[in-house]
């Protein structure tokens, strides 16, 4: 994109002259004004004004950038929001590991898409042992041996509480 400034010409009619003289009401200029600059009239501004920027396009077409909106949180509030990023990452990977299919070569597990705990309603139950109900009516297709399973949920829980 380029940019051209150009000048236009200050108005003839009787708003003042160029060459620094005032006019005098019946539209002829005569008298130069005390500040050497042309009076003008109360809908003209100085020569500035005349000034004219002109974007041109070069037919280069941009897509348009998504907007975001960022936020700047305090220490106290990012270190909670770091620790909460950490537990459902860890979450997320040992839920891999759950679901992953012995059989199957190494590197090619696939996390059953329905398989999905929210911390949220964890921490919402009541005490140890509704959680531990909960995880476990979740994790029941879980392809891991059940003592696997019973220490992911003690992990888990153990997580949470820092939470």
């Amino acid at each position: 994109m380029e940019c051209e400034v150009t000048s236009s010409p200050a108005p003839a009619y009787g708003g003042g002259s160029r060459n620094g003289m005032a006019s005098n009401g019946s539209g002829v200029a005569g008298t130069p004004s005390p500040s050497g600059r042309s009076s003008s009239s109360p809908g003209s501004s100085s020569g500035k004004s005349h000034l004219h920027v002109g974007f041109m396009d070069n037919g280069e077409v941009k897509e348009k950038r998504e907007k975001y909106l960022t936020a700047k949180y305090g220490s106290h509030q990012m270190s909670l929001i770091r620790k909460r990023l950490s537990v459902e990452m860890w979450l997320y990977d040992e839920l891999q590991k759950l679901y992953e299919d012995p059989d199957s070569p190494s590197g090619s597990s696939e996390v059953n898409p329905e398989v999905e705990i929210d911390l949220d309603e964890v921490l919402d139950l009541e005490g140890d042992a509704e959680r531990r109900k909960f995880i476990r009516s979740i994790l029941k297709n879980a392809k891991k041996s059940q003592d696997v399973i019973e220490k992911f949920i003690d992990d888990l829980l153990e997580k949470a509480k820092i939470l």
